[in-house]
């Protein structure tokens, strides 16, 4: 049975609420629609609230002050990102006061100062190892260098390998793109800092601490499976790059706790769909498959479609063998 079982609210449930930021609770500059009043909703309710991220572009104090420019309750310390989480790992393998070459941005550069370490961004200044993060503005010829230095053997952290990163104008190129580049030109594999690997989950608790966090995300290859590979529950909403096709395709051992449409899941309780004979009711949704074609019908809450559906396809899968077609299925609104 899961902490949020029962008809209490998941931010009840929960002592921390472990959020992933891009697709989850913004996109680009804007917040993800109704993100701000769930957060500040549940921050009042008693539920910690900490941010945390594979793109370590930034320090944690933007982060922060962006958060609480649209009008999310986020101290500075609330804010954990892979740079920080990369930048521990990089403390272990070398000395304190060791020059870290940085494929990356500022984000990177503040974190390894944390922990005592130099960053540099020439080989000329005799780095001792690599570090590589998304850095959107970094010039080309900091990633060739870095090749070359990771080639000639320095130990080598990514803050993540996402494969894509959200923009404004849907899914782009993320850090693993640069990172499996620099990995492919070398010939060799870094030791990954950020979801789903354990070090930015442990990360996270050594600062904002908990005892029943739930990991808040939109992807399921870093949020979802980082959760599961740590025993942690998980929360997937449905604002960020995760389809309702991606939902057809899990495997059992895949899958999160809870599905929501949004943030506005956390001041809900646990979904409770009732299936019987193949059906999958909840709310005044009903979900089933036909000839393996996914059939919605009836109407209500986005809340409540979101786990009907994901139930209905999860029992097909389990059944069938075999992926429900999604084609032409909408989620309302």
């Amino acid at each position: 049975m899961t902490a949020g079982s029962g008809r209490v609210p998941l931010r009840a449930a929960y002592d921390v609420a472990v959020l992933d930021l891009d697709g989850v609770v913004y996109v680009g500059p804007a917040a993800v629609p109704g993100a701000v009043d769930a957060l500040v909703g549940a921050e009042a309710a008693g539920m910690h609230l900490a941010f945390v991220t594979n793109n370590a572009s930034r320090p944690p104090e933007d982060v922060a002050a962006h958060l609480r420019e649209l009008g999310i309750p986020a101290k500075d310390g609330d804010v954990v990102t892979s740079a920080q989480a990369a930048a521990r790992l990089m403390a272990r393998a070398v000395p304190a006061g060791s020059k870290v070459y940085v494929i990356g941005g500022p984000g990177l550069e503040a974190a390894l100062r944390e922990r005592g370490l130099v960053p540099v961004t020439s080989p000329a200044d005799g780095p001792v190892a690599v570090v590589q993060g998304f850095g959107p503005d970094m010039p080309w010829r900091r990633v060739i260098d870095g090749a070359i230095l990771v080639q000639n053997g320095l130990p080598w952290v990514a803050s993540n390998i996402d494969s894509t990163v959200p923009t404004p104008r849907g899914p782009g190129p993320g850090n693993g793109a640069l990172v499996d580049l620099v990995a492919r030109f070398s010939g060799r594999t870094p030791v990954v800092a950020g979801k789903p690997e354990a070090a930015l989950f442990e990360e996270t608790l050594a600062r904002v601490g908990g005892e029943r966090p739930l990991m808040v995300g939109d992807r399921l290859d870093t949020d979802i499976d980082g959760a599961l590979g740590t025993g942690w529950d998980s929360l997937l909403v449905m604002t960020g790059v995760t389809t309702l096709a991606d939902l057809a395709r899990l495997p059992a051992d895949r899958r999160p706790t809870y599905v929501g449409a949004d943030l506005g899941s956390l001041a809900l309780p646990a979904p409770e769909p009732v299936a019987e004979d193949g059906v999958i009711r909840l709310g005044g949704w009903t979900a089933r498959t036909d000839g393996g074609r996914l059939v919605v019908s009836g109407g209500g809450d986005r809340h409540d479609w979101w786990p009907a559906v994901a139930a209905a396809l999860w029992a097909y899968r389990d059944t069938a063998g075999a992926d429900a077609d999604t084609a032409g299925v909408l989620p309302p609104g």
